[in-house]
């Protein structure tokens, strides 16, 4: 495909991160094609876009992928538990040569991406990124851009902060199990993350000041160690979300602006460690799952406009310039970069 065309198919894009994903192109002037495989809640959605096609399509049936692709530039996966959609949706984009990008948070698929697709993916001539979103994506931006010129670290520390975690349908949705435990990398090996996982202290800028955190590492993991060299990398994440999560009566998300954003506020502090010094780059935003979807976006804007710097399977900050590609999320405030 051209890089004239401006169709990308978003699949799973009724979901609640596919919606803001869905805004997110329509303003920046992409054609989003609606995909995913229940035709009633596509045909819900098409009441607020009627210019936008619509293509019903299951992981279940490869020919229905196969025609949801027809057409399009890329595709945007939206579409939770990733451990289902993910390796059917990446199957369907090199069938068709498209390139690919998802949001996932989940470790086993990111690591299977890089394992199996790595080499079928660059010989096709299509870019691959998983876990373009705020899990995954934004930290390892943020750690390539505190890394600056190190060649190598002694440890990344991800310190995540969320105010409250009101969570969607697709994140409370029972899933089958992963495959392994939650990984860390350590003496430079994915190794599992130790049980009970280990616990600290935090200090954050405001609002947050002081947390109590707990290690609750994401696909970031996998999408650092692939290409920055550190002895360790650990994620962690204060515990009143992870007691939200957990609260069955805990409320989903709300609109709170014409976005249709929440009003959670988020801090990801990344601290890097070498020979005695420390780096650090700091995000602020609002709402995690919105913020998704400007940094999927913005990584399919700069492959259709060349900014991409890597054919095949790549974390976020071995496609792209991270410091440029972080100061150009508009819903970010930035510290240390």
């Amino acid at each position: 495909m051209t890089r004239s065309n401006r169709n990308v198919t978003v699949y799973g894009a009724y979901g609640h991160t596919g919606r803001f994903v869905v805004a997110e192109l329509c303003e920046r002037g992409w054609t989003p094609i609606l995909a995913g495989r229940d035709a009633g809640k596509l045909d819900e959605m098409g009441s607020a876009f009627p210019e936008l096609e619509r293509r019903v399509a299951s992981v279940m049936d490869p020919s229905s992928l196969d025609r949801a692709l027809v057409g399009a530039f890329g595709v945007i996966n939206c579409a939770g538990p990733f451990l289902d959609t993910a390796v059917p949706m990446l199957e369907a984009a090199l069938r068709a040569r498209v390139h690919y990008l998802d949001v996932c948070a989940e470790q086993a698929v990111a690591l299977g991406i890089f394992e199996r697709f790595s080499e079928t993916a660059r010989n096709t001539g299509i870019t691959v990124i998983p876990a373009m979103a705020f899990y995954g994506g934004l930290a390892d931006l943020l750690a390539t851009t505190a890394m600056q010129d190190w060649p190598d670290a002694d440890a990344i520390e991800i310190g995540v902060a969320l105010d409250r975690w009101h969570p969607t349908a697709g994140t409370r949705a029972p899933r089958r199990p992963a495959h392994g435990s939650r990984l860390v990398f350590t003496d430079g090996k994915l190794e599992p993350l130790a049980d009970p996982p280990p616990s600290r202290e935090w200090t954050f800028c405001a609002p947050f000041a002081t947390q109590q955190m707990v290690a609750l590492p994401f696909s970031e993991i996998i999408t650092i160690s692939r290409h920055m060299r550190s002895d360790k990398v650990q994620s962690y994440m204060n515990l009143t979300p992870l007691n939200d999560l957990r609260d069955p009566s805990t409320p989903p998300p709300t609109s709170t602006d014409a976005r249709g954003r929440s009003a959670q506020v988020f801090a990801v502090d990344v601290l890097v460690r070498r020979n005695g010094q420390t780096r650090r780059a700091i995000a602020h935003g609002r709402d995690i799952y919105a913020i998704s979807a400007p940094l999927v976006v913005e990584a399919l804007q700069r492959i259709s406009d060349g900014r991409c710097r890597k054919i095949g399977v790549a974390a976020p900050a071995e496609a792209f310039v991270a410091h440029e590609f972080l100061a150009s999320i508009r819903d970010l405030r930035l510290e240390g970069c």
